[in-house]
């Protein structure tokens, strides 16, 4: 018998050991890979509606800037003086110097980019204009290339000059807080640039017949010079730019109408330092939770990335290597470095690019650009007039480490346990048979939740003492067991009452000092007018049975619509939205909050015979939250926004909801808002409001 307990307890544990180990591994293995895919999935989608938001908000801006009456008239007029300039011609002696500008400055420019000296006629002007223009604003400008949009008239006394120094200032003014590299304005009839703000070389150029005649700008111009519709935007995609010394370059075109006639074509230059800036989320890969070694990047339909990858940024001598050892041509390496970019110059062709520019969506685990094996997600971008795909992807190794680690330990531990159930299994074979057994079964029975277990004390000895034991503290367990479990009961009611859910998670786990900062969220205050003077002569308890019903009404409308309940001070009600768990749309949650608000507090006076009604005041932005206290605790926020929010209250007007710009800015697609105009906010002076009647 005690040869076959040996094997039995050794087999048993063996097969213990192995199977919760193997199961283990496997769920565990597969869990990790779920959620490293939804992480890359999520930041992949995120990334893709910021980029699309960011070239929807240019459309927009261009198409507004097309349609207003100072470019409709700008266009004419400096066309009208374009085509004089190019009547009355230009001397030999101002294209003697604009040709010898040309020679001696930007040929050596654009040759140290390209590594080869091209041909000077191939970025000569062609017409008198273009010489003309291009020698008093280019070659004439006192100030360095980067400055050259600061000359607004440079004196030659021109009808031109005249015009450029009324509309310019608006103009650049206009560019800069757009965020547009460059505005132009294209002639439809001549293809002639007959203005921009920065004033490179491709300025008073015929996009028809100048150097700049291939260009992906003369596309854009060509295709919105014969569109006749006002809401028209032309998008070309990145591609190398002479004029910016081969800089990738995008242009993204409208038509000037005027009368019912193009007379003109308004152009963006778009840097790619803006998207690629959005794809990298500013090159913050950790704090984005990408680790070591995940990224995003975008790819064009050519296979080549329109946004930097991580290494080039991180290790560039590193990124270097890795592209010779995957097999890249020297050509590629050498225009990297050449342009110090890898924007339009590194090829991705992968299974994840291929998939996404087909307009497919996916995951999977695919060899990456580095030659080593990759965890991807990858999809399509839906932006007029680019074929884009975004891929975010972490390499297998680093994404799985925690799993590689978790197999040497279950290994190492089962070792441990197989050996110790050996030894064990050898003594108590030896030592315990009849009474053990007996109080092996009363343990099963108390570990499967039988709390009246017990088993028989046939001895004085040590095993019956240790049966004597067990019957002992089964019965203590059994009643501490009750007691604690409905301690817990009600503590985790209390604590729920007091703090939000993820906060008392927190204290729980032993967590102390909680502060966070969030960077936007939604906050309101909300007050009932004149409550003091209503309840004056009701009963006290009346007074708080009327208030509690209706906060009660209050936190079923936030709890339905994730509203995080801060506190209530006498009739005053603080809520706030986007924390501690961050959403989306916290602000418009918030104004759907407040309106069910002023609509619950009319119901309430209904009800009661009463009049009740709620001011609302709505503000977004930053805060600080903790909880203060040890015996009792208190969840709190901190900082202008909330100070706002509750002037926005305290100065609204009863049966309203007033908001601050940065809720009004949110959402003012999406609700009805009266403008207020400015209020006197204390301690803020004048704040613009706006007020949300129901």
């Amino acid at each position: 018998m005690s040869a076959k307990l040996f094997t039995t307890l050794v087999v048993l544990g063996a097969i213990a050991v192995l199977v919760t180990g193997v199961l283990g591994y496997v769920q565990a293995r597969d869990a990790l890979d779920k959620a490293i895919f939804d992480q890359l999935t999520a930041a992949r989608q995120t990334k893709t509606r910021q980029v699309e938001g960011y070239f929807r908000t240019i459309d927009a801006e261009l198409r507004l800037l097309a349609n207003s009456k100072m470019v409709v008239d700008a266009t004419r007029e400096l066309r009208i003086a374009a085509n004089k300039l190019n009547r009355d011609g230009a001397s030999p002696e101002l294209r003697e110097k604009v040709d010898a500008w040309y020679a001696d400055d930007f040929i050596p420019a654009i040759t140290r980019v390209q590594g080869k000296e091209p041909a000077v006629a191939d970025y000569l002007p062609v017409d008198a204009a273009s010489y003309y223009l291009q020698y008093h604003y280019i070659v004439a400008n006192p100030n360095p290339k980067e400055r050259r949009r600061l000359v607004d008239d440079p004196g030659d006394g021109s009808d031109y000059s005249k015009l450029h120094a009324l509309y310019h200032p608006l103009m650049r003014a206009a560019a800069a807080t757009v965020g547009f590299f460059d505005l132009m304005v294209a002639d439809p009839k001549s293809g002639r640039l007959i203005y921009t703000v920065e004033k490179e070389v491709d300025f008073a150029t015929s996009l028809q017949t100048g150097p700049n005649r291939g260009s992906n700008v003369a596309a854009a111009v060509a295709r919105c010079a014969v569109l006749l519709d006002r809401s028209t935007v032309c998008l070309e995609d990145f591609a190398p730019y002479a004029p910016s010394r081969g800089a990738p370059t995008a242009f993204m075109a409208a038509p000037v109408v005027d009368r019912g006639i193009i007379i003109g074509v308004l152009i963006a230059q778009l840097s790619n330092a803006e998207i690629d800036d959005v794809v990298t989320g500013g090159r913050r890969w950790r704090q984005e939770g990408f680790g070591e070694t995940g990224e995003a990047y975008l790819v064009g339909p050519d296979h080549l990335v329109r946004s930097g990858p991580r290494a080039f940024y991180e290790n560039r001598e590193t990124y270097f290597a890795e592209l010779k050892a995957v097999g890249a041509p020297e050509e590629e390496i050498a225009a990297i470095r050449s342009y110090g970019t890898p924007v339009l110059h590194q090829r991705v062709d992968t299974k994840a690019t291929q998939a996404a520019l087909a307009g497919v969506e996916g995951t999977g685990e695919i060899i990456g650009y580095r030659g080593v094996p990759t965890l991807a997600s990858w999809g399509p971008l839906a932006i007029s007039g680019v074929n884009w795909a975004l891929v975010a992807k972490i390499d297998t190794a680093e994404a799985f480490a925690p799993i590689y680690q978790l197999r040497r330990n279950l290994l190492l531990v089962g070792g441990l346990v197989l050996l110790a159930m050996a030894s064990t299994a050898a003594w108590l074979s030896r030592a315990l048979l009849g009474p053990l057994r007996e109080l092996t079964a009363g343990v099963r029975r108390f570990a499967a939740g039988d709390y009246g277990a017990s088993v028989p004390v046939r001895s004085q000895d040590e095993i019956g003492q240790l049966c004597s034991a067990f019957n002992g503290m089964v019965v203590d367990l059994h009643e501490k067991n009750i007691v604690i479990e409905n301690k817990n009961r009600e503590n985790e009611l209390l604590l729920l009452n007091v703090l939000p859910a993820p906060i008392a998670n927190r204290l729980r786990g032993g967590e102390e000092g909680i502060a966070d900062g969030f960077a936007e969220v939604t906050v309101a205050f909300a007050d009932l007018v004149g409550f003091t003077k209503l309840t004056s002569d009701m009963p006290p308890g009346e007074v708080v049975t009327l208030l509690n019903k209706l906060f009660k009404r209050f936190d079923a409308a936030a709890l339905e619509l994730g509203i995080e309940k801060i506190k209530t001070v006498g009739d005053a009600y603080m809520a706030v939205c986007g924390m501690p768990e961050p959403v989306a749309n916290h602000a418009e949650r918030m104004v759907r909050m407040a309106i069910r608000m002023v609509h619950i507090a009319r119901e309430h006076g209904i009800e009661h015979n009463t009049s009740m009604k709620l001011r609302v005041g709505i503000n977004t932005g930053p805060v600080v939250a903790g909880v203060i206290g040890t015996s009792k605790y208190i969840y709190d926020l901190w900082g202008d926004t909330v100070n706002l929010a509750s002037r926005m209250e305290s100065g609204g007007i009863p049966d309203t909801i007033q908001v601050t710009r940065p809720v009004y800015e949110k959402l003012k697609d999406q609700f009805a808002f009266e403008e207020r105009g400015t209020i006197e906010v204390k301690g803020k002076g004048k704040i613009e409001a706006w007020l949300l009647r129901l």
